[in-house]
């Protein structure tokens, strides 16, 4: 197990931890990006999806670990 953490969240995270399609979990990334005012270049960070979805950043470091 590596000793580091993915600081940025991707759709294929999203779709592994809510279970949606890939289209939905772009949809969602996209939404998530709007809320937080990125610009296009920017990406997600895990704590920002956290906080958009309403859950904790334990759970969803459990489900993007490599």
């Amino acid at each position: 197990m590596s000793k580091y953490k993915r600081v940025c969240i991707y759709p294929k995270d999203i779709q592994r931890i809510t279970g949606k399609s890939i289209r939905n979990s772009r949809t969602i990334y996209g939404r998530i990006k709007e809320y937080f005012e990125k610009k296009p270049h920017q990406v997600v960070t895990v704590t920002e999806f956290a906080i958009y979805m309403g859950i904790k950043i334990d759970v969803v470091n459990q489900y993007i670990l490599d």
